[in-house]
């Protein structure tokens, strides 16, 4: 636990962020997975407009808090899917959130969806995607559950560009055999393209996206869990500043 918890919601107050910094930084940390999943969550609404009143599919939700930020941010219905994360763990969290009705929490893997086909307006998944999603008949499965129009959001970790070797040789003594579903925004772009099943309308890398992981890994390893899970490799990638997250949007075909 922090020894200075107001030195913990300090680091978590990033300008980029406004409405992530509202968020209790317990609440946070005590339910995070991997990096700050309000900041991406955050960085794709700046692209992907979403109407109150939208049902909206959060794939890999984890323990929720992307749920519950675009339900009170955004005043849309979430259904909440995570396999690793039991459905009535989450739901606790979204009673305590003030949120039941609105947020409904689902147990379910990424390839057994349990939806009616056309049922979403949006499907949004945040650090997810990458392991399930590098399938080339994936979007495929994914598209069919939003209606003709709707809009498919991610947000994962990337190489802003793919290099020549991996891995990357200043990044090999912090490198994972898994990193190889880091991709960066322009294969993400072929990847859904390439299927004519959606036409993409971003497909970007979230503005200084290196600094704000980072900085995330800081603040878990400083103030909280005393670890961190890619501290090394950012540090490592400070010169090259390769690493990052792809944001990507794209709406499916009429």
């Amino acid at each position: 636990m922090p020894t200075d918890i107001e030195e913990l919601r300090r680091q978590l107050v990033v300008e980029a962020f406004p409405r992530a910094a509202t968020y209790d930084a317990t609440w946070v940390m005590t339910n995070q997975m991997g990096p700050n999943a309000l900041w991406l969550a955050e960085s794709l609404g700046e692209v992907l407009p979403l109407e109150a009143g939208s049902r909206v599919l959060d794939l890999g939700c984890g323990r929720g808090l992307t749920s519950v930020f675009l339900a009170r941010e955004f005043g849309v219905e979430v259904w909440a899917v995570d396999l690793w994360v039991s459905a009535n763990d989450n739901w606790q969290r979204v009673q305590e959130a003030g949120l039941a009705g609105r947020v409904h929490p689902i147990h379910a893997e990424a390839h057994t969806l349990p939806f009616a086909e056309g049922f979403f307006d949006a499907a949004v998944s945040f650090d997810a995607y990458q392991y399930f999603g590098t399938d080339d008949l994936y979007l495929g499965y994914l598209s069919r559950f939003v209606k003709p129009g709707g809009q498919i959001g991610i947000v994962v970790p990337a190489l802003g560009a793919e290099p020549d070797v991996f891995p990357p040789p200043h990044l090999a003594p912090y490198w994972d055999w898994d990193m190889c579903c880091w991709h960066s925004p322009s294969w993400w772009r072929r990847h859904w393209e390439k299927t004519g099943l959606v036409e993409v309308d971003v497909a970007d890398l979230v503005p200084e996206g290196w600094d704000h992981w980072l900085r995330w890994e800081t603040v878990v390893q400083r103030a909280w869990t005393g670890e961190e899970e890619h501290g090394g490799l950012l540090r490592a990638d400070a010169d090259q500043r390769l690493l990052g997250f792809t944001r990507l949007v794209a709406r499916r075909a009429d």
